[in-house]
């Protein structure tokens, strides 16, 4: 398979798993395109043509020719300048690498993490949150965000990708797409009468039963396991986590469990002012989970190998 074939699949099983809908991102492109169509050849020239066709801009080809053949990747969860020498020695020792895939993001890629959090605008909205609430709150945040990730020093990894001849890409939200949905059907199906249900249920996906040996496993942070779980929704894609602000627009719409995969100190101390079950499945083996169902589906069929590193476990589905 090539580098771009790899991508246009991993987009596109982004898009298939959007909790938008394929009108919701139909409907994005075409406001990305009116911006494109507004600008001045300046800014034509400047503009990220990836945007026109892929609506996460943490997910990028961040180096590689497009028609590179990939036939082994090193996949992780944080793949910066000490995995690409990781993958580098490998190489050396005889292990042939093609590309290294991150999951989160890098470069350009982790520049424009604030974009794709207009995701979060649909999921309130299906919550029940007002959506003109919802659009406040979190226009705040990725402002916040967008301040965060501005001064990073984001071309570490992939100048080292780079002077090593790596070629490197990164999978985030089309990744977190595919384990939101996976999780939401998951509870919808088996319909858990509590919180412990609910602990029970996500644990036996291999990926929380790797991540309970490591001390890392779902865990109840608000509530107890004993409190009926009631409306629960999952809250995992959208780049980050959402407003400090929101959850007393949760409470109103009658969602009484929220599953993460992580929450900020901020968020937890908000949040403990209102009856929420909140339960935290956990990060890395939440992305591990994400992750498989993104690389299940764009190897199907092909002679792929998938080597494993930084926090990721490779499980087929």
């Amino acid at each position: 398979m090539k580098l771009k074939d790899f991508y246009d699949s991993a987009v596109a099983e982004g898009i298939r798993h959007d909790p938008r809908g394929e009108k919701g991102v139909k409907d994005f492109l075409l406001s990305v395109k009116k911006e494109y169509d507004g600008l001045d050849p300046a800014g034509k020239e400047d503009f990220d043509m990836d945007r026109l066709f892929n609506p996460y801009g943490d997910t990028r080809i961040l180096f590689g020719e497009h028609v590179h053949e990939i036939k082994n990747i090193l996949a992780g969860i944080d793949m910066e300048t000490q995995e690409i020498m990781f993958a580098e020695m490998l190489r050396g020792k005889g292990k042939g690498i093609d590309m290294v895939l991150s999951h989160h993001p890098e470069g350009p890629a982790l520049s424009a993490l604030h974009k794709v959090m207009d995701i979060q605008l649909d999921l309130l909205e299906d919550a029940g949150v007002s959506r003109k609430k919802a659009k406040k709150l979190l226009d705040e945040r990725i402002e916040e965000v967008s301040r965060r990730t501005h001064p990073a020093n984001v071309m570490r990894a992939v100048d080292a990708a780079a002077l090593l001849g790596i070629p490197f890409m990164c999978a985030h939200t089309v990744a977190d797409n595919c384990v939101s949905e996976y999780l939401q059907k998951l509870i919808s199906k088996n319909r858990p009468k509590t919180v412990q249900d609910i602990v029970d249920l996500i644990s036996e996906e291999p990926e929380y039963k790797y991540a309970i040996k490591t001390g890392t496993g779902p865990r109840v942070i608000l509530g107890k396991l004993s409190n009926p779980c009631g409306k629960v929704i999952v809250e995992m894609t959208g780049g980050t986590g959402g407003s400090k602000k929101i959850f007393p627009e949760l409470v109103k719409a009658d969602v009484k469990t929220i599953i993460s995969m992580h929450m900020s100190e901020d968020n937890f101390k908000k949040a403990k002012k209102h009856k929420l079950n909140i339960l935290i499945a956990g990060h890395i083996s939440s992305d591990s989970l994400g992750l498989n169902i993104l690389l299940d589906s764009i190897t199907r069929g092909q002679e792929m190998e998938i080597t494993p590193c930084s926090g990721f476990i490779r499980v087929k589905r």
